[in-house]
């Protein structure tokens, strides 16, 4: 399956680059559509939760991501279709069988500071990023980019700078990897490879991310840090390409509940949210001029623990794929979202660059098919009226996220006398308690690091740092380790996701959309980019 977006937008770093300094932007017009820019170019954004880091080689979230791709610039950003443009990086060419990478770093690039931004920058935070010290909870990512010695870093058996990296010179950044990686260029606009200033960290520790101390090197600085409430980020005017910026400000406002959120989009205190679970039909019809969907590179799904500390009755394969056939993805998507997502049958969404969707079994049946033969299972597993299941669901705090639990759960009830006790926690905790296997069934959800259907399937990797289950499968671990020197990885693609079909260690609900609430006077968002990576410096705003 594939998706084509319908949308097709300018890009706003294309614009902003025929801008001739900030004349332009002086002018308050826009130099291209001849629109009447805001003097107020404030963009102002809801989040679900707290951002529990700001610290690139820390962060996990996709929410986290969205602030540092503003603080922080990496070798290479994504443009408005989610093709790999130059960063920090003005070049880069592979060579030696495309083991070696060398990335020609521009020599205007600056940190807030002021200092200028040099290989070594990179080449002390991707050591940062792999030392076992930092503990980075995206470590495995750094495994996962195949840089020589990555794996003996990790492992504590070599120390840092072992790591195949490289300052040739301050401008000359080179990589060494352990085996071809052909989207290994894209791989570098994760936050978790952006730079970082060692200085800062040296002087003020764990404490580095705050306001008053961060030094960053993207388009904007930090300026405000509410926990739980707010941050603030602001022009930077250090930034190699601040005079093609438009919006001076950026701040995230923290609300829990979708709905308060949508008031407050109403009352103009918004300027993106997303509309309110159900109920993006009504406002497709009655603003659409402001209501998005489009693919995202992203699933939803519920995954077992399948540790000691887990249910003993999901050690059994009849259990899991009773509970997985059981679920009816249309009434999910239909009825409960109603925004367009796409039902989940396998972990890696269609909307994947080069991935043909495999045909699983259970994918074909009608929903009464998968219905009879979750009850056949789940009888054969010893389980009935006799002798019930019962077992703890787990989801963070959010609305659409209680929806969706509530109604799966009701389903199993009524189809297959399974009771499922619903628990929620904020993100931080959920977080926690996932990752440390405590426990039974619990949400989950990826949006893709790079466009190529490994960035999902490597999470069912034995090893992988987001195994939360920790499911482990010889064949698939095998399967994957080969797909990353294979010249066409499909076939092991295929056969990754028919052994999934066939463990059932994860749940498939349903894949993304993105659903936006946009403000008319807010231009350039990247519709066309299946990863929905933005970057507030290609953003404007039009006055009214």
């Amino acid at each position: 399956m594939k998706f084509t977006s319908i949308f097709r937008v300018a890009s706003a770093a294309t614009i902003a680059a025929s801008m001739a300094g900030g004349a332009a932007y002086a002018q308050a017009m826009h130099p291209m559509t001849g629109e009447k820019l805001a003097a107020d170019q404030t963009f102002t954004y809801r989040l679900l939760d707290g951002i529990p880091t700001l610290d690139p080689q820390l962060n996990e979230d996709v929410s986290g991501s969205d602030i540092l791709r503003d603080l922080f610039e990496g070798l290479t950003n994504q443009d408005a279709d989610g093709n790999t443009i130059p960063g920090v990086a003005e070049s880069w060419e592979a060579s030696e069988g495309n083991t070696v990478y060398t990335f020609k770093l521009r020599n205007n690039a600056k940190w807030s500071n002021g200092d200028p931004v040099t290989a070594n920058d990179f080449v002390y935070a991707w050591r940062r990023a792999a030392d076992p010290a930092t503990a980075s909870p995206y470590s495995w990512y750094m495994d996962l980019m195949s840089i020589k010695n990555v794996s003996e870093v990790l492992a504590g058996d070599l120390a840092p700078d072992q790591l195949g990296v490289e300052a040739v010179d301050d401008y000359t950044f080179k990589v060494t990897l352990s085996q071809a990686l052909p989207y290994f260029v894209a791989m570098t606009t994760h936050a978790t490879v952006f730079p970082t200033h060692k200085g800062t960290i040296d002087t003020y520790g764990d404490q580095w991310t705050r306001p008053e101390n961060m030094v960053s090197n993207g388009a904007y600085k930090l300026t405000e840090w509410v926990l739980k409430e707010r941050t603030t980020r602001e022009r930077n005017p250090m930034y190699w390409n601040n005079d093609k910026t438009i919006l001076d400000k950026v701040v995230t406002l923290v609300i829990n509940d979708e709905n308060v959120a949508f008031t407050r989009y109403q009352a103009g205190e918004l300027d993106w949210t997303q509309p309110p679970t159900g109920q993006y039909p009504r406002l497709k019809a009655e603003m659409p001029d402001e209501t998005f969907s489009v693919p995202r590179l992203c699933n939803y799904y519920y995954t077992f623990n399948l540790t000691e500390t887990g249910h003993p009755a999901f050690q059994d394969a009849r259990v899991r794929k009773a509970l997985a056939y059981a679920v009816d993805r249309n009434v999910v998507v239909d009825n409960v979202l109603q925004a367009g997502q796409f039902p989940a049958y396998t972990f890696t969404p269609g909307a994947t660059a080069g991935f043909d969707v495999p045909d699983v079994d259970f994918a074909g049946w009608t929903q009464a098919d998968r219905d009879a033969k979750a009850k056949e299972l789940l009888a054969e597993a010893g389980y009935g009226a006799d002798n019930p299941l019962k077992f703890d669901m787990l989801y963070n705090t959010s609305e659409g996220h209680k929806k969706i639990a509530t109604a799966i759960s009701a389903m199993w009830k009524q189809k297959l006398g399974v009771e499922a006790v619903l628990a929620n926690m904020e993100w931080k905790t959920f977080l926690d308690v996932r990752g440390k296997q405590d426990f039974q069934l619990a949400r989950g959800a990826w949006c893709g690091d790079y466009n190529e259907a490994s960035t999902f399937l490597d999470l069912v990797q034995s090893q992988s740092g987001y195994n939360d289950g920790k499911w482990s499968n010889a064949e698939v671990d095998q399967l994957l380790a080969d797909a990353k020197t294979s010249a066409d990885p499909s076939a092991n693609y295929t056969r990754v996701e028919q052994i999934l079909a066939e463990e059932m260690p994860v749940i498939p609900v349903y894949h993304y959309t993105a659903n936006l609430l946009l403000k008319p006077t807010l231009k350039g968002w990247p519709f066309g980019n299946v990863e929905q990576n933005w970057y507030s410096r290609d953003l404007y705003k039009v006055a009214e």
